[in-house]
Order: structure tokens, then C-alpha cells, then sequence
């Protein structure tokens, strides 16, 4: 446990770069840490930190260090949770990520189960691409995400579970102009900015290909209900799985545009991913039971490729 106490005040020492922040931070006060660090020195035998009038730099072997300090805190965390969560998950907590399309719907809804059956377990939900949250699970900063996997298949590391496949669909806000027009063509949506989430690469080299332009987004964010903010309040334009978008076509707050441009590969590609060879805590795999359930009862649309 001194190990463990020396390493958390480390990353707070490369968290903050100062030791009077880094000593507030973990309730200690300056010289305790100081010392605590000297000590991790000592036992490994280097130079963690270089000290400075400003603060502290991290040297090679601080970068090293600490990025399996990091690794070796949260694996305590881990061990931590799951004896706690053993048997009735009264405690404990889930740490989970998600692309911003499963954000959008999919786990909100298995979120919500399962804190309607286990309302005393915390969870920290992690949003980002597929890329930072592969990082994170690796990491061990997450234990399970759901994003998607189609640059993930190979990777050894990972244990994927795919889910349900979605048609992709563009839309617009109910009164776009393109709306008025009889027959759309291609070409009339190159007249306007398309906005997205990070592409996989074999959707955005399609939609290159298909709009003729080298960076095909004009706007890229992965937070979804900014792009939808962004399509119901200007011309622009957007592209997501179908089943994030349901409840505001019916709603009329967004409107589908009638034509899907050939050769675009426009469909979602969702994936349950934890690492490989390792078995997840109670509370995660509460998380992936609820998120197979609500996968299961999510309605296609009826245009909707199988």
C-alpha cells in the first residue's frame, strides 16, 4: 500500500507540475510530499522529476513511470470495485466509454436500466472516438466501450462483440431547401457544408470519392447533439445511423434527405470492445446484459438494410 500511496502522489505531481498544488490535491502537505516522492526515487533508483523555480518537468523515466503508475492505479481500482460489486452490486463503480452515435441512444437507454436495478453503483462514461477509448481500455482507465469497430477487427488486444447494423441516413432541418427540390442529385448536396463525427477510413474515403472533395466534413465534432443543434439551426448538412436520429424525424425536428449517394457506406458498425483475456466486474457485465437487451428492442427503420 506504500507503493500505491507513492504512486498516486506522483501522477499528482505530473498532473499539477508544482508540489504545493500536487500536496493540496492529495491532502498532504509539501514536504510530506517531497519526501514521498524522494522515496519513489530511491526505491527505483532515478530521477523522476526535474525541479524548477516554476515547478517540475517529468524526465524520460518520470514519462515512464508514470504512465504505468497510471496503469497499475487503475488495476487497484478495478480489484477495488469488483470485490465490492461481488455478489449484489451494492457498490462499486463502472467505468465505460462510447462513440458519440452510441452516446446518442444506446447507452443512455442500457444506462438507465441499469440504474433503475442498481441505483448505489457510480459510473464515469467516457465520450470520444473509437481510437482515444481503444487507448483508454488498454489503459485501463475504461473497462468496456461501445463505439464503433470496423478499425478494430484486427486487433488482438480487444474482444469484440458487434451489434445491430443501422442504415445511414442524411439529414437536414425540416425546412432545408434542398427539401423543396423535385429530384435531388448529388451535386445539389455539394452545394452545402456536411458536418460529421470522426469518419472511419473507409467511410470517409467513399465519401471522397462520391463528393469529389480531399476532406469531405466541413464540420467535425464527436459530440452528436452539437451536430444536431448545428442541422436544426443552419443549412448544414449531416449523416448517423438512423436509430440516433429516430425520435426527432418523428418528432419533426429533422427531416431525412431522399437520396443516399452510391457507393457510400452508410450504415452504423457498433461493437461491444473490452480486452481481450481479461473478465469483466459485475457492474460491466450488468452493463453489456442491458446493452444487448436495449440493442435488441431498438425498431429498424423501414428503409433499413439488412
Amino acid at each position: 500500500m506504500n507503493d500505491l500511496r507513492q504512486l498516486r502522489h506522483f501522477v499528482a505531481l505530473a498532473e499539477h507540475e508544482h508540489f504545493a498544488r500536487a500536496a493540496a490535491a492529495v491532502h498532504l502537505s509539501q514536504p510530506a510530499l517531497s519526501r514521498s516522492i524522494q522515496a519513489l526515487e530511491s526505491q527505483l533508483g532515478c530521477t523522476l522529476v526535474d525541479r524548477h523555480s516554476r515547478g517540475v518537468n517529468l524526465t524520460a523515466h518520470g514519462q515512464l513511470v508514470l504512465e504505468h503508475a497510471r496503469r497499475l492505479l487503475a488495476g487497484s481500482l478495478a480489484l477495488s470495485n469488483a470485490v465490492n460489486q461481488l455478489g449484489n452490486l451494492q457498490a462499486g463503480e463502472l467505468r465505460l466509454g462510447a462513440g458519440p452515435y452510441p452516446a446518442a441512444r444506446l447507452i443512455p437507454q442500457a444506462l438507465g436500466q441499469l440504474l433503475q436495478r442498481y441505483p448505489r453503483v457510480q459510473v464515469k462514461l467516457d465520450i470520444a472516438n473509437w481510437l482515444e477509448l481503444r487507448d483508454s481500455l488498454l489503459d485501463s482507465a475504461i473497462e468496456l466501450f461501445v463505439a464503433d469497430i470496423r478499425e478494430l477487427q484486427d486487433d488482438a488486444q480487444l474482444h469484440i462483440e458487434p451489434l445491430r447494423v443501422h442504415q445511414g441516413v442524411l439529414f437536414c432541418r425540416p425546412s432545408h431547401p434542398l427539401l423543396q427540390r423535385g429530384d435531388l442529385q448529388l451535386r445539389d448536396l455539394l452545394d452545402f457544408p456536411l458536418a460529421g463525427t470522426q469518419l472511419p477510413q473507409v467511410v470517409e474515403r467513399s465519401l471522397g470519392l462520391a463528393s469529389g472533395r480531399a476532406q469531405p466534413l466541413s464540420v467535425q465534432c464527436d459530440n452528436f447533439l452539437v451536430l444536431k443543434r448545428l442541422v436544426a439551426d443552419s443549412d448544414v448538412l449531416s449523416m448517423a445511423p438512423w436509430d440516433v436520429i429516430a425520435d426527432e424525424l418523428h418528432n419533426g425536428q429533422l427531416a431525412l434527405l431522399p437520396l443516399l449517394p452510391q457507393g457510400l457506406h452508410q450504415h452504423s458498425a457498433y461493437g461491444l470492445v473490452s480486452r481481450a483475456g481479461h473478465s469483466l466486474s459485475p457492474a460491466a457485465q450488468a452493463m453489456v446484459e442491458a446493452i444487448r437487451r436495449v440493442d435488441e428492442q431498438t425498431p429498424r427503420a423501414e428503409h433499413a438494410a439488412d
